[in-house]
């Protein structure tokens, strides 16, 4: 595949094929269209999913016809059955051996892995196949075990199946179809050694896709080394931001953040709130349950099981504030999810976009909001400008009514969930809260503005690079 085809892969706003495509397959209007197994058809019909999206419909009749794919579709666009259908269809009616899976889907976090697994279970289940989820922060013994009974797909992180390899608990000689989800996520977590380790260990006579919501330079290696005369969809510019969603920038006095952050977390409704660090995650989760939110934080450093259990909370409304990293940034998702708030701006478009797909999924809308201080508006609007996003800026205090009439913003019951003491609240409600997320400490050393930390400045250095990286490529 040539540097200029995948230029143009990655620029296209229309669904396309590569220039060196031997056969041009044509899109689907709908599931009944392509050769998928009765079985299929019923369940997607149970499932409510009557009509293929943009990146279905490109994709599933290359996948079903056995080419490798390169795809991209935006967050949220459902690429998960865009590759998950051609490889069930394809596996369908075959029995892995024990320890040797026949396809695989390498993801770069244990929240997509979850959610391409539940998204996939109604056709594996339909199709009397066998799935393997196989993530850090689990039972490594569990998972051998389930192996060793035999599942013909497995859905995994690099490291846990790296880890799984080496102890002999997996071989991939029998994979024939491979797909890299997120791949350029997975680059940027320093995850290239360990995913070209293993596609080297798959058949290599099989097929191959990859998928994602961008597709830039950070993945041209993976590219050119695995794919073969791939079909290339793109249905969306790799910086669009969904339609569907309101842009909005809230330029906060430093002290009055944190009546703001609470203001909004104690709204009627869901809100996922982002940060940069898992202290700050931490920190403004306890104050939230302490002034009455039912707040829950998700970081990498809980275990899979607390994870997955907070998850399921916010899903089901027991918990209304979700506080996480950025590795709920991908692979979350939320029906009716109509608000993200970055506590914390994100340092990077490609951060930005896959934060704020979170919200307006499946054709509905939304709303972002990122808080800023005056000092960090140049910095923000770089971000969104790279992003090719134009939110509307506003000055916001708490309380005032412009903040609830856009987020819902109201004042928190301040009852503490846990136990303990109320949480004091001065009459102005700028009461300084020292780490929400861009520090671990609350002390400061210039006029009580918090120093960067050190996650903060890697993400700021990671955009300068790719951002280089740009301009070199004459992008």
């Amino acid at each position: 595949m040539s540097e200029s085809t995948r230029a143009d892969a990655r620029q296209q706003g229309d669904v396309s094929e590569a220039s060196g495509a031997t056969s041009a397959v044509p899109t689907a209007a709908s599931f009944a269209q392509l050769e998928l197994p009765a079985e299929v058809l019923r369940a997607l019909d149970e499932q409510g999913v009557t009509v293929p999206s943009p990146i279905q419909a490109a994709a599933l009749p290359s996948a079903l016809a056995g080419r490798d794919v390169l795809g991209r579709g935006r967050t949220g666009s459902g690429k998960t059955l865009a590759f998950g259908l051609g490889m069930l269809a394809r596996t369908a009616g075959q029995r892995a051996q024990p320890k040797e899976p026949l396809a695989l889907v390498l993801v770069p976090t244990r929240e997509l892995a979850q959610q391409v697994g539940e998204a996939l279970t109604p056709y594996v289940e339909a199709l009397r196949l066998r799935l393997a989820t196989v993530v850090g922060g689990a039972s490594i013994g569990r998972q051998a075990a389930v192996l060793r009974d035999g599942a013909e797909i497995v859905v995994a992180t690099p490291g846990r199946l790296h880890d799984l390899i080496e102890r002999k608990g997996c071989r991939l000689g029998r994979v024939r179809i491979a797909v890299l989800d997120e791949a350029d996520q997975m680059c940027d977590m320093g995850f290239l050694p360990q995913v070209t380790g293993i596609l080297d260990q798959v058949r290599p006579d099989g097929q191959r896709m990859l998928f994602s919501a961008t597709l830039d330079g950070d993945v041209d290696q993976l590219v050119q080394r695995y794919l073969r005369d791939p079909a290339v969809h793109s249905v969306d510019p790799s910086s669009s931001a969904v339609s569907a969603i309101e842009h909005h920038v809230f330029v906060v006095h430093g002290p009055d953040r944190y009546a703001v952050t609470t203001e909004i977390a104690a709204r009627d409704g869901r809100v996922l709130l982002f940060l940069d660090t898992k202290h700050g995650v931490d920190q403004l989760t306890r104050h939230l349950r302490a002034s009455g939110v039912a707040a829950a934080a998700l970081h990498s450093g809980k275990s899979q099981p607390q994870r997955t259990r907070t998850l399921a909370q916010f899903k089901n409304g027991q918990i209304t504030a979700l506080v996480a990293t950025n590795v709920a940034a991908r692979g979350l998702h939320v029906d009716d999810l109509d608000l993200v708030v970055n506590v914390d701006p994100a340092n990077d478009p490609k951060d930005y976009l896959h934060r704020a797909g979170r919200t307006a999924r499946a054709g509905r809308s939304g709303t972002v909001v990122t808080l800023v201080l005056t000092g960090q508006r140049r910095e923000t609007s770089q971000v969104m400008a790279d992003a090719d996003v134009a939110p509307k800026v506003t000055k916001v205090r708490s309380g005032e009514a412009e903040l609830s009439r856009i987020t819902g913003a109201k004042a928190p019951s301040g009852k503490p969930l846990d136990g303990g003491s109320a949480v004091p609240r001065s009459k102005n409600h700028n009461v300084p809260f020292g780490g929400l997320g861009s520090t671990k400490d609350a002390k400061s050393g210039s006029g009580g503005r918090p120093s960067p930390s050190r996650k903060s400045s890697e993400a700021r250095k990671l955009a300068e690079a790719r951002k280089a990286a740009r301009v070199r490529r004459g992008g």
